[in-house]
């Protein structure tokens, strides 16, 4: 082939490559608390930030503010042309059900909620395993056998959360104290630090010198109250160490970066396929957090229990119960 032509084919098919790209068109919906919430819906965000970085492709995206515009941001991504739409948060389940009969060529995925169609992908992480780890590094740490977890809007999720830290603790220290208060019944819950901080002081003034925050922008509140009261708290679906440097114990780590980062790719890949996926700590979806804001607190000899400990829980020779089944019985 002669090298004109040569180099001429070569750029048809950079420049093709570059157009399906470009046609390639990902979205994502962000649930209440925005998606600089240093949390649930930050994770979120930093899956798809990673997407866009790697691949040079945008896109679509809307933070939900109040509860009527879940079921209008979906049809708006669909109608957008959007390939896949990924949905933060289990609330989107009942407008998607409906979005998704009407829209059935869209992909739609969503984040801790099942929802079963055939252009559904529903991710959902064992929480319980996680908090497990987290529990364990709770007792390890606490000095008053006394310890506290502040849950966002009181529901079978966040009580998931609680179930597998207080399991945790136990395995530790099976006299320990377990303080739970949940912000509220409602999705304002997700996005009110005066009340996780009330409710931390609250924690600290009876005892406790460990809680663990599982309330998205709430937990920023329990992360300051620790700071103010020179206590510990544990971190929550993003990396939170950092946030108050040496009274964050740890962060229970919920991968939703990973699972929109992978709704995008295998969307644009071609290989997404409907159906419920479930990530535990075999499946690298939750994991605890450690850096050098957290590495004096987290000692090595504390590590190595909560490394067996995983080894243990992967291979079922330990098994974390979840709250759901406790609801069965």
């Amino acid at each position: 082939m002669p090298r004109i032509t040569a180099a001429l084919f070569a750029g048809a098919i950079l420049f093709a490559g570059g157009l399906q790209a470009q046609e390639f068109k990902p979205a994502i919906i962000f649930d209440m608390g925005g998606k600089f919430d240093k949390s649930f819906n930050e994770a979120a965000y930093n899956g798809a930030e990673k997407f866009r970085k790697e691949t040079g492709i945008a896109y679509l995206e809307f933070e939900v503010t109040n509860e009527a515009q879940r079921d209008q941001a979906l049809r708006r991504m669909a109608r957008k042309g959007a390939d896949v739409v990924v949905a933060v948060g289990f609330a989107f389940a009942t407008p998607l059900e409906a979005v998704a009969a009407e829209y059935p060529d869209t992909k739609f995925v969503i984040i801790d909620s099942v929802v079963e169609k055939p252009n559904i992908q529903s991710v959902v992480f064992k929480e319980h395993e996680g908090s497990f780890l987290v529990g364990m590094a709770a007792a390890l740490a606490s000095g008053t056998g006394k310890l506290g977890f502040i849950g966002g809007m009181d529901i079978p999720l966040i009580r998931n959360f609680a179930y597998g830290y207080e399991q945790g603790i136990e395995y530790v220290n099976p006299d320990a104290e377990l303080f739970v208060n949940m912000t509220g019944n409602t999705p304002a819950a997700w996005n009110d630090p005066a009340k996780g901080a009330e409710l931390a002081i609250s924690q600290f003034d009876r005892g406790a010198d460990v809680v663990y925050a599982a309330a998205g922008g709430t937990g920023l509140g329990v992360l300051q109250a620790a700071a103010d009261r020179d206590k510990l708290a544990i971190g929550v679906d993003s990396n939170q160490n950092c946030i108050q440097p040496g009274h964050v114990l740890t962060s229970m780590l919920k991968r939703v970066d990973v699972a929109v980062y992978k709704a995008f790719t295998s969307a644009r890949d071609g290989t997404w396929q409907a159906g419920t996926r479930a990530l535990g700590l075999a499946e690298q979806g939750v994991d605890y957090a450690v850096d050098e804001c957290n590495e004096d607190l987290l000692t090595a000899e504390m590590r190595a229990r909560l490394e067996e400990a995983r080894e243990r829980i992967i291979a079922g020779e330990l098994v974390v119960e979840d709250y759901y089944s406790t609801m069965k019985q």
